[in-house]
């Protein structure tokens, strides 16, 4: 993987000693790659708190860069994971 493919730290991440990494992401060789660090909260409920956080993250994000509406952004992410997890394209597996 090439040096420059590394999304930067976030500033405030790099000064706090006690941060820590939480979920990484990658595309490679065409199919998604995850590590995480499951053991963070002790009920699986808390990952939908992050999971919701990091949504609006995202729409943030397209409002920012594209110039979209956020909340058009978000409902389209909501349906997309809804079907997505009624109807899974791909299984996760272990790699």
């Amino acid at each position: 993987m090439a040096e420059n493919n590394n999304l930067p730290v976030p500033y405030s991440a790099a000064q706090d000693p006690n941060s820590f990494e939480l979920l990484r992401i990658w595309i490679a060789n065409k199919d998604q790659r995850v590590s995480l660090r499951s053991s963070v909260w002790k009920d699986p409920a808390a990952w939908g708190i992050m999971l919701s956080d990091l949504i609006q993250h995202i729409a943030n994000s397209y409002e920012q860069s594209d110039g979209l509406d956020r909340m058009k952004v978000v409902q389209r992410i909501k349906e997309d994971l809804a079907a997505e997890i009624s109807t899974p394209t791909d299984q996760p597996r272990r790699k």
